[in-house]
């Protein structure tokens, strides 16, 4: 009976203690989150807005581009090389005009994309402060996003083996 006693609560204490080693995690959903805070459809409807302001600008530079060509197609029997040359340089310059004005708008790092981290980065931080504090409560090591794929967004330092790979690459 003894031996059965020391059996059963080595076994107890080695799965337990094993389990004590297992990191936990958390899961959550950013997107849900965000879809219900009030501050960020707010941020959200003002980059609508903004946005198609300047949608409206770009195609009005596009249509005049488009009325320019036409009255070159309809006027360039009427012209000298000279003068065709010069409109069609000019038809060019304002094609590129409106390029540049769309990429300077909606590019990777246009006036759309600066006006987004003004306005959501900060919503965006309070919620991932959030998650950390929440997952320091509750003792979560990972918390794992599922809106998007799966994304790390909080870790237990202690369970980080960056360090180690770069040691093992060679990297300083």
């Amino acid at each position: 009976m003894k031996k059965l006693l020391a059996i059963t609560f080595l076994v107890l204490t080695t799965t337990f203690g094993a389990m004590a080693q297992v990191p936990s995690f958390g899961f959550t959903d950013t997107e849900a989150v965000l879809a219900q805070m009030n501050d960020y459809k707010d941020a959200q409807e003002q980059l609508n807005k903004i946005a198609e302001g300047w949608n409206k600008d770009i195609e009005q530079k596009y249509k005049d581009i488009d009325a320019l060509y036409k009255k070159f197609q309809a006027e360039q029997v009427l012209l000298t090389d000279g003068d065709k040359k010069k409109r069609e340089e000019e038809i060019v310059a304002k094609e590129k005009e409106a390029r540049e004005a769309q990429k300077a708008k909606f590019g990777t790092n246009g006036e759309m994309q600066k006006k987004r981290v003004e306005l959501v980065k900060p919503i965006q931080d309070k919620v991932y402060a959030a998650i950390e504090k929440i997952a320091q409560r509750k003792k979560l090591d990972l918390v794992l996003d599922k809106s998007n794929g799966v994304t790390m967004l909080f870790a237990n330092p202690k369970y980080d083996i960056t360090d180690d790979i770069l040691k093992e690459l060679g990297v300083k």
